[in-house]
């Protein structure tokens, strides 16, 4: 089988590329399973149910989320409704939300998705290895295929959960920097690995926000509000082969999509009307 994970999802623009270009990829990679994450894609921090459905309809399977997961209130009704979309593990058990999901892929394939938060620069949080320990032991046995977001800002973090949960997973794909890094491999006992998978949203930006904006504070200390940028939209993600008898990767490759590909993804992404993946929106 064959996952795309889409890198942090940032403002109205990250959304837009996904849900035009998503339709297509899954027929162009032949993909069996689409995992966002989408802490970012509400302005730039947060999501909101509209956003939820808006990703989902344009055939995002599962969302991951991270550190600004509880930015809009009114997502914990969807994190405690729906069954495909996730917090980190190693937040507290009463915190809005689940700690993994199991969705089925276009092939048949049962998957088990789980976020998870690092320690090094981030807000005080649970232990990472352990939450994934817990989370690990009550999967049930018949399901092979594990995707571990691992949303963390340091790449020694991200390096130790991959060397972890090397063999225990399918993948251990990291978010949260907004930066991709050329470190995708697959480790000795046949876990996909890569620090940051990248951002989905504008490039000419300052990890998505306008530039003029982040020097102005960064230079002045004059507070102003980091819009979301505009310009040079990408989507980043990486994907995965796994042979679902035994949830170990088989390859891994970076993917890069921008604008000026979207005409060819639309043309090839199928008609609502025929009753498989739906088309793009069009925002």
């Amino acid at each position: 089988m064959r996952l795309l994970h889409i890198g942090d999802i940032v403002g109205k623009p990250g959304r837009r590329i996904v849900t035009q270009s998503v339709a297509g990829l899954r027929v162009r990679e032949q993909l069996d399973l689409v995992v966002a994450n989408a802490e970012n894609s509400a302005d730039g921090s947060g999501i909101t149910p509209a956003i939820y459905r808006e990703l989902t309809a344009a055939g995002v399977d599962c969302i991951t989320l991270g550190d600004h997961i509880y930015r809009r209130r009114e997502i914990n009704t969807v994190l405690e409704g729906e069954l495909n979309i996730v917090k980190p593990a190693n937040y507290p058990a009463a915190a809005p939300g689940k700690s993994s999901a199991i969705v089925t892929a276009a092939d048949g394939t049962q998957v088990m998705v789980l976020s998870l938060l690092g320690r090094v620069f981030m807000r005080p949080v649970d232990c990472p290895w352990t939450a994934a320990d817990r989370v690990l032991a009550e999967k049930p046995p018949e399901i092979k295929v594990v995707l571990v977001d691992f949303h963390a800002e340091a790449t020694s973090d991200m390096q130790l959960m991959g060397r972890y949960l090397d063999g225990r997973v399918s993948a251990v794909l990291g978010t949260h920097t907004h930066v991709p890094t050329a470190d995708e491999q697959l480790l000795p006992l046949g876990t996909a690995f890569q620090c940051d998978v990248g951002m989905t949203g504008p490039h000419d930006s300052i990890l998505g926000r306008k530039v003029e904006c982040v020097l102005e504070t960064t230079l002045t200390f004059n507070p102003t509000h980091f819009d979301v940028a505009t310009k040079d939209v990408q989507l980043h993600g990486t994907i995965v082969d796994v042979d679902p008898a035994t949830g170990l990767a088989t390859s891994i490759r970076r993917l890069v999509v921008r604008e000026e590909e979207l005409p060819a993804l639309q043309a090839l992404a199928p008609s609502k009307s025929s009753g498989t993946r739906p088309g793009p929106v069009v925002l």
